[in-house]
């Protein structure tokens, strides 16, 4: 790390690798101590895909098991699996919730209205959608979404292909229903304030906007304003005043296409010297392939398309010092579970060795046991 001014920072790709991964709890030393702290300290944890944002808890706990994961979800309701930020789904600390959706809901319901209109989900099908939903969870329970979509079709509320997904989504936005418990291996939509009955009014901070932008940069620093308006789906104006009400309290550091902001207490993270490969198995869709503008500075543009190949697909990624490496695949056998890595370049033998150490920590988290592949590069 250089300085190019006084007070100003110059960070290369891997000292800015280093502190990211540090923020992302990826680092030696960064961990939390339980799945609740993972998402608590990430503010919001991209969860497209539940298994995945199982997988994307345990590399930053590595202590924690795959029914500690579910055990604080669907017992301690310690997090909510919901659409917010973006209105895509996120892991949320149930303490956050509320004002999190009256923050990032509105535009993300805005940005939603063609397709309402294409699915034939007028305002006043949303309405009866929403009454309805509130009716048959309030009789019902848990539902999954077929045993939830034929309930709606008896009353006449359109739930034809996709309709059924965007109407339970608004209805998550709008603050009537979540994800509940698993029911035989499935997911089930829940009311949300059943699930959650008691709203921590305390908890709802004075100024929402900065609060986001300050627990962003507490996750994801050193990182730009470009950064915080693709992580929040915010409108232009709303991430401006958000940046502007934390600059105060950040500093500027220079990175390679650029110039980000750090909260000051964060500087002296970014002193950490390279140590021994830090390798982490991250899932699809992990908030730290997710959580910038450009994933540029994690992989090399010979190798971008095998991260994200197009259509929205983020593929799960072997991290190495921060910088994709390979992809992998976990597969599911009757003797355990496999991780079969597809490197984009030769591993070295101390890379290989911190891998098989992860591989060995994933079976912790499934209890089973773990065998690695590595296929040629």
């Amino acid at each position: 790390m250089g300085t190019d001014s006084p007070g100003q920072y110059t960070l290369s790709n891997e000292a800015l690798r280093r502190a990211r991964l540090r923020r992302q709890l990826l680092a030696p030393g960064s961990n939390a101590g339980s799945g609740a702290e993972v998402v608590r300290r990430l503010c919001a944890l991209q969860a497209q895909e539940w298994p995945s944002a199982q997988l994307a808890i345990h590399a930053r706990c590595p202590g924690v098991s795959q029914t500690d994961v579910v055990h604080a979800r669907e017992v301690e309701r310690a997090f909510v699996l919901t659409w917010t930020l973006r209105g895509t789904l996120h892991l949320v600390p149930a303490a956050d919730l509320h004002w999190l959706l009256e923050l990032c809901a509105p535009a993300a319901i805005r940005g939603s209205m063609s397709r309402y209109r294409q699915l034939g989900l007028t305002e006043d099908a949303r309405a009866r959608g929403l009454e309805a939903i509130q009716a048959v969870l309030s009789r019902e329970g848990a539902l999954n979404r077929p045993q939830l979509a034929q309930a709606l079709e008896s009353r006449g509320v359109p739930v034809a292909g996709q309709a059924i997904h965007h109407l339970v989504r608004y209805a998550a936005l709008r603050g009537l229903v979540c994800f509940g418990p698993e029911l035989d291996g499935n997911l089930s939509y829940v009311l949300l304030d059943d699930w959650l009955p008691e709203k921590d009014a305390a908890s709802h901070p004075a100024e929402p906007l900065s609060e986001l932008a300050r627990r962003y940069l507490w996750a994801y620093a050193p990182a730009t304003m470009a950064d915080f308006a693709r992580w929040s789906g915010l409108s232009k104006a709303q991430v401006r005043h958000a940046w502007e009400a934390v600059a105060a309290d950040c500093a500027a550091v220079g990175i390679p296409d650029g110039e980000a902001l750090m909260l000051c207490e964060q500087l002296a993270a970014t002193e950490s010297a390279p140590g021994e490969p830090v390798v982490r198995l991250l899932p699809r869709y992990d908030s730290y392939l997710l959580g910038y503008a450009s994933r540029a500075f994690m992989v090399a543009d010979a190798h971008a398309k095998r991260v994200h190949p197009g259509g929205g697909l983020i593929r799960a990624c072997v991290v190495i010092d921060g910088e994709a490496r390979a992809s992998w695949k976990l597969e599911k056998r009757r003797a355990g579970i496999r991780a079969k890595v597809a490197p984009y370049e030769s591993l070295s033998e101390a890379e290989t060795a911190q891998l098989e150490v992860e591989v060995a920590a994933l079976g912790g988290f499934f209890n089973s046991n773990a065998a690695l592949q590595i296929d040629s590069a």
